[in-house]
């Protein structure tokens, strides 16, 4: 069950003294990024596809050119995922994208839609505010706005479909999208088309969860591009192109809490790992290596959020205690869980012998067909641990 969150304006007015300290005393959210991925027709290595993010530092911007190659994708296949913080302010944008694998029946690659898309939305977070404050700079100061406009993830999503659909070297393709922003106040934003998702994890628990859009059995939302040639087709054979818009996109906002865990991912996840799976797993992780704590022997499943220092680099397998990815190098809370849900997700897809939530819906839809075991496909994981900053430690911060 979500919890609704009203997102506040910005006000370009003069604010006291008083409200000033009293904003100063507010904390600060900042979150700890990492991703994981790998392609169905992919050996699995957690050392090497796994993708460490710090919204804080610059990030280097890739060239168009560079976007277009293949060669410089990371090994996700269809699946695709952007990171990145939000011009200058706080806010964290991140989000996955499922390239719809039917497209190539028409001769396309449909990763070049998914990681398009990712990347005109990486890069339009990235430069949100910017050329305004170029612009404010040669601007007498009493005309000046005080704050950018806010970014909302239902129009990061529109700006990144725009920019695809204008995108000549995309001729065609389609994707599901699910975008989220996560700003320095504690709030989450989340706009989603389509079968990818997000859950919220909390004190051992599934706080809130993404419900699926589809229009069918196995067919999701999804945002098109469609050439003039298969439009001309349809229209003297008949038929229909699914085309979804980004105002159609569920829009949900969250309260988010220190300690909280939120994962994105592609169907991927969500077709071979239920939710409970996952909070298993994820729990499995923070408890071993203290970021969760059990408040006693007769608390059950209660934990309590540790410090914030413990959210820190560490020694895979060893220092972890939930067991080695297969690398002796440092890794992060962040990247340790986002590299076992896909390794999870990536051996429950070939097993054979264990129905995942996608056969049991197969059943549930056509109770005669045989499907059984995993569902083998793309998997995309984006992982981002909330950490919340006391008033004193937030004001020392900027000091």
């Amino acid at each position: 069950m979500t919890t609704s969150r009203s997102l506040k304006r910005p006000v370009a007015t003069s604010i006291s003294r008083a409200a000033a300290a009293t904003c100063a005393r507010r904390s600060i959210f900042t979150y700890n990024v990492a991703a994981s991925y790998i392609a169905k027709d992919r050996p699995y290595d957690p050392s090497t596809h796994v993708f460490h993010f710090n919204p804080y530092n610059h990030v280097q911007q890739t060239s168009t050119s560079q976007r277009k190659r293949p060669s410089q994708r990371p090994d996700s296949g269809q699946d695709a995922f952007f990171v990145s913080r939000v011009g200058e302010t706080g806010t964290v944008a991140l989000g996955v994208a499922d390239g719809v694998g039917g497209w190539m029946e028409s001769g396309v690659d449909p990763a070049d839609f998914s990681h398009g898309i990712c990347d005109y939305m990486a890069a339009a977070a990235y430069d949100h505010g910017r050329t305004q404050a170029t612009e404010q700079s040669e601007t007498p100061l009493n005309d000046r706005q005080q704050t950018p406009p806010s970014l909302g993830a239902r129009q990061l999503m529109e700006i990144g479909y725009q920019a695809v659909r204008h995108d000549r070297s995309i001729r065609a393709g389609g994707s599901t999208a699910i975008v989220g922003l996560l700003s320095p106040d504690g709030g989450l934003e989340v706009a989603n088309l389509g079968d990818s998702g997000y859950i919220q994890l909390r004190l051992n628990a599934v706080h809130a969860c993404s419900e699926p859009q589809t229009h069918a059995f196995n067919t999701p939302y999804q945002l098109s591009v469609i050439p003039p040639s298969i439009l001309a087709r349809m229209a003297a054979f008949g038929g229909a192109q699914l085309s979804d818009k980004p105002r159609d996109a569920e829009v949900t906002r969250l309260d988010l809490r220190h300690g909280d865990v939120l994962v994105f991912a592609t169907d991927g996840v969500w077709d071979n790992l239920l939710n409970q799976e996952l909070l298993q797993l994820v729990s499995r992780v923070m408890l071993a290596t203290g970021a969760w704590q059990p408040q006693g022997k007769d608390a059950g499943a209660a934990v309590a959020v540790a410090p914030f220092s413990v959210l820190k680099k560490l020694t895979d397998g060893e220092e972890s205690g939930v067991g080695s990815t297969g690398s002796s190098n440092t890794v992060t809370l962040q990247s340790l869980i986002a590299t076992h849900i896909t390794g999870a997700a990536k051996a429950a897809s070939v097993n054979t012998k264990v129905d995942g939530p996608f056969a049991k819906e197969v059943k549930r839809y056509y109770p005669r067909e045989t499907w059984h075991g995993g569902k083998i496909d793309d998997i995309c994981v984006v992982v981002a641990i909330v950490s919340e900053q006391p008033p004193d430690v937030a004001v020392k911060s900027k000091l």
